[in-house]
């Protein structure tokens, strides 16, 4: 019976260790064909991933270009404005510096017509001055002139002549 017990034993383990066998080296097969899909899914997915990662890059830097050429396009605009803007101020500096010539010059001319305003006025002034003192002298001398007529003997009437003598 131990020997009928140890065949079964023996031949039982020996399908027992060829099925642990067959079940390892299926198991290790199963293993190695999921690590290679994985491997195959993992290179798969680092591929798509640097695809998707070139994809973003050539978008960023395709957004960075085209910000740069809007930034390039504001800045140029800004200076042309900026350029027109300080050719407007030069020539309104310029218009200034005219006016103002002209305003300096203008002044000069009130200045001078005003003083010759003044000086024309102080003239007649004096004119008149002189008038009233030449009709004052006339009067006076009309006055002395009239005193030594009534004063004088040629301005008197002579007596009257005697009545005649009947």
């Amino acid at each position: 019976m131990l020997a009928g017990f140890l065949v079964i034993y023996v031949t039982h383990k020996k399908e027992s260790e060829e099925r642990e066998a067959t079940r390892a080296r299926i198991v290790a097969e199963e293993q190695a064909a999921a690590a290679k899909k994985r491997a195959d899914s993992e290179a798969r997915a680092a591929k798509e991933a640097k695809d998707r990662q070139l994809a973003t890059e050539k978008d960023l830097a395709d957004k960075e270009t085209a910000r740069l050429a809007r930034q390039a396009a504001a800045d140029k605009e800004v200076v042309d404005e900026t350029n027109r803007s300080i050719a407007r101020g030069d020539v309104a500096a310029k218009q200034l510096a005219a006016l103002e010539i002209e305003l300096d010059t203008l002044h000069k001319a009130k200045d001078t017509t005003s003083r010759e305003a003044f000086d024309l006025a102080k003239k007649v002034e004096l004119a008149r001055i002189a008038r009233r003192n030449a009709e004052l002298e006339i009067q006076r001398m009309t006055e002395m002139v009239s005193r030594k007529t009534q004063d004088s003997f040629l301005t008197r009437l002579p007596p009257p002549p005697p009545p005649p003598k009947p």
